[in-house]
């Protein structure tokens, strides 16, 4: 359970915060990371899918990463998404990262070619073999064209000492739930995460152990309730956090791509942030702002 797994709780994947150039807006990132902190997340993963990793050149995520590790200064755990189709890219950004001090990798997996299950295991222990620091294994196989099965996982955790915990998007619960039986047999203390913000509760009653998900950015404080209520058994209040994360669903389906509805509402929520997202891709419009600010405000 939760108490023993590596890492557990409520896990932000930040957006990546810019300027209306593009140019990555250091000040308001800054402040966004306060804010989760004070809220009272466990920890911030950066450049999730959420923070656009594919669209960002690699010496740029390096110098994000570090400065995320130096502004943060211990205050929660960060994770670092290093997610590329291309694996030297791949090491080389995992060795940065655990140079500037991130407290775990995130791994998804390989996409355009999905692997098999033999070179899904060679890509993630190239990455486990390359670094000294936990590693996460990010399944998400709508986006990836593959699928980490429960036996994968739980052969990885047996061969790997710090492949310690995975993200698992996948919207089904019962593919989380045998990942977490196949796993904890083999390691008690693996860490188990959905990747979607409404699962926490069957989450966390199926055995597992959070959520790393795109709503924390908007109302951090209503996951931190949630986390802190189920922990003490105050179940009352935790099915109300559930409630109001439920109606907070519908902002993903405001935009062309979930990841403009985050921004837009991170903004609506007093943010002077920019809701520019790396193209391709259609930004938000002024119409689907003033639904997102009605969500919020419901």
């Amino acid at each position: 359970m939760t108490d023993n797994a590596v890492f557990s709780g409520i896990i932000c994947p930040s957006i990546t915060i810019t300027k209306d150039d593009g140019s990555i807006d250091y000040e308001n990132w800054g402040r966004h990371l306060d804010h989760l902190i004070e809220a009272g997340v466990n920890g911030v993963l950066i450049f999730g899918s959420i923070g656009e990793f594919y669209a960002f050149p690699l010496d740029v995520k390096k110098e994000v990463v570090d400065f995320v590790v130096r502004h943060v200064g211990g205050r929660i755990k960060v994770f670092a998404g290093v997610g590329d189709t291309n694996i030297d890219k791949v090491l080389d950004f995992s060795r940065a990262a655990e140079a500037s001090g991130v407290d775990a990798l995130v791994v998804v997996s390989p996409y355009y070619f999905g692997p098999t299950a033999g070179g899904a295991k060679a890509y993630f222990g190239a990455v486990a073999g390359a670094v000294d620091i936990p590693v996460i294994l990010y399944n998400f196989p709508p986006r990836t064209g593959s699928d980490l099965t429960p036996e994968l996982v739980a052969s990885l955790a047996a061969e790997y000492p710090n492949i310690v915990g995975i993200k698992d998007t996948v919207d089904t619960i019962s593919h989380t739930r045998k990942v977490i039986r196949a796993v904890k047999a083999v390691n008690p203390r693996f860490a188990v995460f959905s990747g979607f913000d409404e699962y926490y509760l069957v989450n966390r009653v199926s055995g597992g152990d959070g959520v790393i998900c795109g709503m924390t950015n908007v109302e951090p404080e209503t996951f931190a309730n949630l986390h802190t209520a189920y922990e003490a058994g105050d179940y009352n209040t935790a099915i109300r956090s559930a409630q109001r994360i439920s109606h907070l669903m519908a902002l993903y389906d405001q935009s062309d791509l979930f990841v403009s509805a985050i921004k837009g509402a991170v903004k609506a929520k007093g943010l002077p942030i920019s809701t520019l997202i790396r193209e391709p891709a259609v930004q938000l419009t002024d119409a689907q702002y003033a639904a997102i600010q009605q969500i919020l405000d419901s």
